[in-house]
């Protein structure tokens, strides 16, 4: 099944796929051409399905553009780690890699995954490779094709966790693109013989001649803990535990949500972000079925002409979920059952020790905009180096996982409790101790990497947020509020790869030091934030949320958070309800 609008697109981008030989492209050639620190135009395009972006350094473009040089290009990898779970092993091989290839060390995404920033394209390849031989891969971590897929790491969830995580796992191997490309081109794979090398190649069963419109997402979560922002993501998958016939805690099935999605462009009514509508309950064994019907549906009929308008959410709302879970329930063969009752009570991670099950322990580390590297007096990628050489050798062996969290920072779940004096000593020396006196504001801050390397970011995000935040804080102490949770998070520019609209405050760039302030989200990940003010420094920042700050601080309805005092009083939009509504009433009725 396939809708006729989608069979002959204009745009560009879709002429570059449906060119691109199941996504070999001339990538080849162009990392063989000693000319420029570049790709092909139409390589750069074709590379992000690989793992890849071509980027430069734009703190010195202008100074390379007076030189007469082109940019300094420099190619992030990104690699493909469902649920985030890597062992201490597989961590000395990627801080390896970092170390040799990379730039400023290892980097945590916001979807559990690993990058690595500044490889030159002549040590591209090589350092492809290194990852490969890690265990690990990068294929379609980018692109428009299903990404890395985010799985809840919650430590009070282990056994489930480890049910829900390779339900993840499987369904990321499930959706990968039915490709050798990535082989050929960076393991050095030969093509099958006994073909014509030259011939047009069959499409991919899932993804077709074009792959998708726009990138896909997908998590899931287990409550009552949302640290994978399912309402953000396209498909989201929530976990329904109870109990069996034993009266022990099982997985019963999931809530499966659609239609989430943070991008957006400034100043366009055509663009917006967006949380996921509930389309029912299905049965474990019924995801892939699912998952495929969800992703063959939007291959169809998403729109391939305006690349703004391509994700599934905008295919929804033009038109109708009713009309979407009718096309779902077709395609899968699946009916879903009404959506169960759920609650979350928070979207953060937990730090510090944290009991395991049986003897051995969990560690959650606060890593601030998921950066791992030495700077300064904080050694963090040589303590992480030592940790991991520490857990690799311990007598609970590979039942110890050092995990992504979606929040950008690490929990390294099954210690033995005989490490826990010789790891405490590591933290304080290597500076990985950092949730012990990060405050309120940068205990659960995230921001996107933005400049220097992203080439659509407005703003600083990264770079500037212990800045911000720790001038937020000092504003929290002024107004007798500095133990108050607050959940900040910055974006460079209006996509939202760091969630922002999903947040009680979030500083959204606009043009260099400039940012919207968007307040009034709730810290659950279940309702978008509003812009409250457009286009404003940093003193005109501070200097709006001050009032804000000392009236929650007289007139919150205690122990109101502050995204849920500027909805109930209004202070963005309509006033709301009090706070903390359950997550039911998203569901389809």
């Amino acid at each position: 099944m396939s809708s006729s609008v989608n069979s002959n697109s204009s745009n560009p981008v879709e002429k570059i796929k449906q060119a691109s030989g199941q996504l070999r492209g001339e990538i080849q050639q162009s990392l063989h051409d000693p000319v420029t620190g570049a790709l092909r135009e139409s390589d750069q395009t074709v590379i992000k399905y690989h793992g890849s972006y071509q980027q430069d350094d734009r703190d010195v473009r202008e100074e390379r553009r007076l030189a007469k040089l082109e940019p300094e290009f420099s190619f992030m990898i990104r690699t493909r780690t469902p649920g985030g779970v890597v062992s201490p092993a597989q961590w000395l091989q990627l801080d390896s890699i970092a170390t040799r290839f990379a730039a400023r060390g290892l980097r945590i995404t916001s979807r559990q995954a690993l990058q690595f920033h500044g490889v030159i394209k002549t040590e591209l390849k090589a350092t492809m490779q290194a990852i490969n031989a890690t265990l690990m891969d990068t294929l379609a971590a980018c692109g428009d094709v299903n990404r890395n897929v985010a799985v809840a790491v919650n430590p009070a969830q282990s056994k489930i966790h480890a049910e829900v995580y390779a339900a993840g796992a499987k369904l990321s191997e499930r959706l990968l693109p039915n490709t050798r490309a990535y082989y050929e081109i960076w393991l050095d794979e030969e093509r099958v013989a006994g073909g014509d090398a030259d011939a047009e190649p069959a499409p991919d069963p899932i993804y077709g001649k074009s792959y998708l419109p726009r990138k896909f997402k997908i998590g899931f979560v287990v409550p009552p803990v949302n640290d994978v922002d399912v309402y953000t993501q396209d498909l989201g998958f929530i976990a329904i535990v109870g109990p069996n016939a034993n009266g022990i805690d099982e997985l019963l099935g999931y809530n499966v949500t659609v239609g989430g999605g943070m991008g957006a462009s400034h100043n366009d009514a055509e663009t917006y972000p967006r949380l996921a509508d509930t389309l029912g309950f299905i049965v474990p064994t019924d995801v892939e079925a699912v998952a495929i019907a969800v992703i063959t549906t939007q291959r169809d009929f998403g729109n391939r002409e305006v690349r703004k308008r391509a994700r599934l959410k905008y295919t929804i709302d033009d038109r109708g979920i009713e009309w979407f879970k009718a096309e779902v329930e077709t395609r899968s063969g699946v009916q879903f059952a009404p959506a169960r009752a759920v609650q979350f009570v928070g979207s953060g991670d937990q730090f510090g020790w944290l009991k395991g099950e049986g003897d051995a322990l969990h560690l959650g580390l606060r890593i601030i905009a998921g950066r791992i590297d030495d700077a300064g007096d904080a050694l963090r990628l040589t303590g992480m180096r030592r940790l991991a050489a520490l857990l690799r050798e311990s007598s609970l062996g590979d039942a110890t996982q050092i995990r992504l969290t979606p929040n950008q920072n690490l929990l390294i779940a099954n210690i033995a409790p005989s490490l826990r004096l010789e790891i405490d000593h590591i933290l304080r020396k290597f500076g990985l101790a950092t949730y012990e006196d990060a405050g309120s504001v940068l205990a659960h801050a995230m921001a996107c990497v933005a400049l220097p390397t992203c080439g659509l970011a407005m703003a600083e995000a990264e770079r500037y947020l212990p800045e911000f935040a720790g001038k937020l804080q000092a504003l929290l102490r002024k107004v007798e509020l500095d133990n108050a949770p607050l959940q900040l998070r910055i974006s460079g520019c209006p996509n939202g790869c760091s969630r922002p609209y999903a947040s009680e405050i979030a500083l959204v760039g606009k043009a260099p030091g400039r940012y919207n302030l968007m307040l009034g989200g709730d810290h659950l990940g279940t309702r978008l934030n509003q812009i409250y003010r457009e286009n404003l420094s940093e003193p005109e920042i501070l200097a709006a949320l001050e009032p804000l700050l000392i009236r929650y601080a007289k007139d919150q309805i205690a122990p109101e958070r502050f995204g849920d005092f500027c909805a109930r009083t209004g202070i963005v939009g309509a006033p709301l309800a009090p706070p903390n509504r359950e997550i039911s009433a998203r569901v389809l009725s």
